[in-house]
C-alpha cells in the first residue's frame, strides 16, 4: 500500500488561483492528487455535447501546466468517480477528498449522492468548498446580495506549492468515439483555458467593454462589446471573485480618472457587476429547487403545451429554417459560433414556446448543446422564465420581426447567416414575403414562415393569460416569488405593503432577459 494522499476532484472549477479546495488539501500534509474524471454516462447526456468537450480539453491542457508548474501535474481517468476513487484508493489511501460544491443538472447531483455514499462507506472525508454566490442549504433569500457582496470581497486564495507523488500514472483524455459523441462543428468557438480568460477579462474591461451596455442587445456589436467571460465562469478557469474584484478595481481606477468617455465606461462597469450578481442569482434557484431542470415551477402549467414537440416544427428552428429570418440567423450563428447575446437567447426560447407553442425542455436541451457557456444553474431557470412557465415573470412574447428591425435594421446579420435572402433589398430581408420576386425564393431557397407570427403569438398569449388569471395561479406565485424571486424586483412579497409596480428591465433582470453567463 502506497503514500496516504489527499485528492482534490476537479469539476468546474479548472485553474489552481483562487482554488480554495486545492489549498487546503495542500495543508494536511499529504500528497495532493490533483484528479480530472471524464464520466462516459455524462456525456451521453441530452444537455451535452463535442463543443463542450472540445473547450473542456482546453481548459484541461492549461491546467496541466499550472498544476506541473506547482509540483504535481493533473492525473486524469475515464470512468465512473467512485470506480476511479476505489482503483486509487487500492494503492494510495485516500486520507480525505476535495473538491467546489456544484450547482449541476439532475445527473451530476445523483453523482455527487453516490460519491457521497463511497466515502461515506470508506470513512473518507469529502470536503465540498464554496466558489460562487450559491448558498447551499439556503433557508431565505433575505440578504442574499450582502452575502454574495461579502463572500466576493474575501481575499483570493494562492496557489500552494505541491509535493510530485512518484510513480502515478498522469492518465490521459479520451476520445470523442471512446464517449460516443458527435462530432458537430462549431468552427467560431472561444477557446478554453485559464490563459485566454484572463486576456478576455483584460480586453473587456479596458478596451472592448465601454459600449456594454448600448450593444449587448444586438448580436451585430455584442460579439465585440460584451464580456465573452460566460464559458470561462462556467469551466472555472477564471472565479467569480477574480472576476468581480477586477471589475471593482476597474471602476475604483474610472472613479479617480477625468479622461473623455469615463462616464461610458463607468456606465458599463456598474452593469456588467449588476450582472456577475444576477449570475448566481439564477444559480441559487435551480440549487434551491433541482426539480426546475425538468418540471414547470407553476404547476399550473402542467399540460399547457403538448409534452411531445411538433417534430416538422421542432426541426425547423433546430436547423433555423423557420422562415422567420432574424430567429434563423441567430441559431444558425449560434450553431457556428456557440455563443448568443443575451436577448436573442431569450427570442430563440421565446419563439420556441409561444409561436411554435413547444414544451421548454427538448428547445432547451438542444440549445444547452449549443451554449459553450452551458451553465445548468442559469440555463433552466433561464428557459422557463421565457417560456412564461415560471408563474413570477412578466409574460414576454417577443415579435421575431420587430426585433430584427431593431436589432439588424440594415440586415447585415441576417445576410450574413442566411445567405439565400442576400437579393432581398433593405429591411424587407427581415419580411421577404413582402419583396418583389418574393416567390423566387420562398418554397425553393428558403422556406417559407412555418406559422404566422402575429396570429401564433396572438393565440399563445390568450392561452397563457387565461391561466394567469386564475385564482388558483395567484397563491402559488406568491409561494415562487417568496422562495426564489429576488428582493428587488416588482413583484410583492407575501404580507408586503405596497402595490405591485412594474420595474425597468435594467433593474431587475427577473424581468429581463438575461440568459446564461452570456454578458
Amino acid at each position: 500500500m502506497g503514500t496516504a494522499v489527499q485528492v482534490v476532484w476537479f469539476k468546474k472549477d479548472l485553474r489552481v488561483q483562487d482554488h480554495a479546495a486545492l489549498k487546503r488539501a495542500s495543508l494536511r500534509g499529504d500528497p495532493v492528487v490533483p484528479l480530472y474524471v471524464f464520466e462516459p454516462d455524462f456525456w451521453q447526456l441530452p444537455d451535452a455535447s463535442a463543443r463542450h468537450f472540445a473547450f473542456l480539453l482546453e481548459c484541461l491542457q492549461d491546467l496541466r501546466r499550472e498544476l506541473a508548474r506547482l509540483g504535481q501535474a493533473l492525473i486524469i481517468r475515464t470512468g465512473d468517480v467512485t470506480g476511479v476513487l476505489e482503483e486509487l484508493s487500492s494503492t494510495h489511501p485516500i486520507a480525505g477528498l476535495w473538491s467546489h460544491e456544484e450547482t449541476g443538472n439532475a445527473w451530476t447531483f445523483a453523482r455527487d449522492k453516490r460519491v457521497a455514499g463511497w466515502c461515506r462507506s470508506k470513512g473518507v472525508a469529502w470536503t465540498e468548498c464554496r466558489q460562487t454566490g450559491v448558498l447551499r442549504g439556503l433557508r431565505s433569500r433575505d440578504g442574499w446580495a450582502q452575502k454574495w457582496d461579502g463572500f466576493m470581497a474575501e481575499a483570493t486564495v494562492e496557489p500552494p506549492h505541491l509535493e510530485p507523488l512518484p510513480g502515478i500514472d498522469p492518465g490521459h483524455a479520451p476520445g470523442l468515439q471512446e464517449l460516443g459523441l458527435a462530432d458537430v462543428p462549431c468552427p467560431e468557438r472561444q477557446q478554453g483555458g485559464r490563459s485566454h480568460a484572463l486576456s478576455t477579462l483584460e480586453s473587456f474591461l479596458f478596451s472592448r467593454g465601454k459600449t456594454y451596455r448600448a450593444a449587448m442587445a444586438t448580436p451585430v456589436r455584442a460579439f465585440d462589446s460584451c464580456s465573452r467571460l460566460s464559458p470561462h465562469l462556467t469551466f472555472g478557469t477564471v472565479s467569480m471573485r477574480e472576476t468581480a474584484q477586477a471589475a471593482w478595481a476597474r471602476q475604483r481606477e474610472l472613479k479617480q480618472s477625468t479622461f473623455a468617455g469615463r462616464t461610458t465606461w463607468q456606465g458599463a462597469m456598474r452593469s456588467f457587476s449588476g450582472r456577475l450578481h444576477w449570475h448566481c442569482h439564477f444559480m441559487q434557484k435551480l440549487e434551491d429547487e433541482t426539480r426546475l431542470e425538468h418540471q414547470n415551477l407553476h404547476s399550473t402549467y402542467d399540460g399547457l403545451r403538448p409534452s411531445m414537440p411538433d417534430e416538422a416544427r421542432l426541426n425547423a428552428w433546430q436547423a433555423g429554417e423557420t422562415g422567420l429570418p432574424f430567429v434563423d440567423a441567430c441559431m444558425r450563428c449560434l450553431a457556428a459560433t456557440g455563443w448568443m447575446n443575451f436577448r436573442m437567447r431569450a427570442m430563440l426560447i421565446a419563439v420556441s414556446s409561444y409561436h411554435l407553442w413547444l414544451d421548454w425542455r427538448a428547445p432547451g436541451e438542444h440549445l444547452a448543446r449549443l451554449f459553450t457557456d452551458y451553465e445548468p444553474g442559469i440555463h433552466w431557470p433561464q428557459v422557463q422564465m421565457q417560456s412564461g412557465t415560471t408563474g413570477i415573470n412578466t409574460i414576454r412574447i417577443y415579435n421575431p420581426v420587430k426585433q430584427g428591425l431593431d436589432q439588424d435594421p440594415d440586415g447585415t446579420f441576417v445576410r450574413r447567416w442566411v445567405p439565400e435572402l442576400a437579393g432581398v433589398d433593405g429591411q424587407l430581408v427581415h419580411q421577404p414575403w413582402k419583396a418583389d420576386g418574393a416567390g423566387k425564393i420562398l418554397g425553393k431557397t428558403y422556406p417559407f414562415p412555418v406559422v404566422d407570427h402575429l396570429s401564433a403569438a396572438k393565440e399563445a398569449r390568450e392561452k397563457v393569460w387565461a391561466i394567469r388569471k386564475g385564482q388558483a395561479f395567484r397563491g402559488k406565485a406568491a409561494d415562487i416569488q417568496q422562495k426564489h424571486g429576488s428582493r428587488k424586483s416588482g413583484i410583492p412579497m407575501r404580507g408586503q405593503e405596497r402595490a405591485r409596480r412594474r420595474t425597468r428591465a435594467t433593474s431587475s433582470p427577473e424581468q429581463a432577459d438575461l440568459f446564461e453567463s452570456s454578458s
